[in-house]
């Protein structure tokens, strides 16, 4: 590999944002995850790891461990950290809950650990993802956001923030996510990218004016080959309704402001992703990491999406391999950073480092 350097990855799941990290020209050294089929899962992808996978709680992994891990002597320091700290009282699905809403999770403060080790090991760039509402202007957001910029600037880095939507940068999924990058006060302030694709997802539009379409989900699963799976059939008390839905749409299909005949919901008094169908001419909505027996989206041909129309759906590589059950590759994958996105933030970021 043509490396401009040494990446450590925390918090690294599956690897999605370390393909993307290696995609960018960076070797991932030294990687920390506590799930232990997520680290399988690395170690099967990723054989040129200095070390096996740390699977280790990151509040009881000391820094200089991570640096020996890498394969850095005292003193030496990585080109890039990477890292997307697990937030669930910011996600957009913890706030159905008031406990997470009065951010009451013990993941919260992981968003410090990011932070103790960016201080520690001082990389020459660093980026980091988080759920978008992380930026929410509400009691829990606010504050845990506003706390990680200080420590950042405290830690001694300039750094840019944005919401990025991964169909904006061709991945075939509208996906928000926040990402943080910085380099060392006094060096090239890195940037985040400029969106490739433009085009609707839920009730917005996004993307660069005049730039190529969102890549749909007919595009992207086209030509796929792969096998039925035993869990992708939908059934249950709601599972009967679906093949009713159309392409696109979702339980608002059974309600009377849409004119059914025999309404079954009252008007959103669902979560938005119950029985969500994909629509061929549209990139996919947001894949879960634990959704629930009617919680979309679902293949136009009324099942559950298979683990390699997912991983198309996330960019993966076809030949990608996951470790687990069905339910802990889902969780994998809906937790992932898409690694076409992933590289397209490095790439940027990168370039302050030429």
């Amino acid at each position: 590999m043509n490396s401009q350097g040494v990446a450590i990855s925390l918090f690294s799941g599956a690897g999605g944002l370390d393909l993307g990290v290696e995609a960018a020209g960076f070797e991932v050294r030294a990687a920390v995850e506590r799930n232990k089929d997520a680290a399988l899962t690395m170690e099967k992808n990723f054989d040129h790891l200095n070390s096996s996978v740390i699977v280790k709680d990151i509040l009881k992994t000391p820094t200089s461990e991570i640096l020996e891990t890498a394969g850095l002597k005292s003193g030496e320091r990585p080109d890039l950290l990477v890292g997307g700290p697990p937030c669930t009282p910011f996600s957009k699905s913890g706030f159905w809950l008031d406990w997470k809403r009065d951010g009451l999770d013990p993941d919260a403060s992981l968003l410090q650990e990011y932070t103790r080790v960016l201080r520690e090991s001082k990389p020459r760039a660093f980026v980091l993802e988080n759920v978008y509402a992380l930026t929410y202007n509400n009691k829990a957001s606010k504050p845990a956001f506003e706390r990680l910029l200080k420590e950042i600037d405290e830690a001694g880095y300039d750094f840019d923030w944005k919401v990025l939507n991964a169909a904006d940068y061709g991945v075939p999924q509208s996906r928000p996510r926040l990402f943080v990058v910085g380099a060392p006060k006094g060096e090239k302030k890195p940037v985040l990218p400029e969106p490739t694709h433009t085009g609707k997802w839920e009730r917005r539009s996004s993307g660069a004016e005049g730039a190529t379409p969102h890549v749909t989900t007919g595009a992207a699963l086209d030509g796929i080959v792969s096998d039925p799976e035993a869990e992708e059939k939908v059934a249950g008390q709601f599972g009967h309704l679906l093949p009713e839905v159309p392409p696109g749409d979702n339980y608002l299909f059974y309600t009377e402001k849409r004119g059914h005949p025999d309404p079954l919901f009252e008007w959103r008094s669902r979560y938005w992703s119950f029985l969500l169908k994909l629509d061929p001419k549209k990139p996919s909505p947001t894949i879960q990491a634990q959704p629930g027996p009617y919680v979309g989206p679902f293949h136009w041909e009324n099942r559950r999406l298979r683990v390699a129309e997912m991983k198309r759906l996330f960019t993966f590589p076809d030949e990608f391999q996951f470790v687990g059950t069905r339910s802990s590759v889902q969780a994998q994958l809906g937790n992932s950073v898409p690694p076409l996105l992933a590289e397209r933030v490095v790439k940027s970021v990168s370039e302050s480092l030429a």
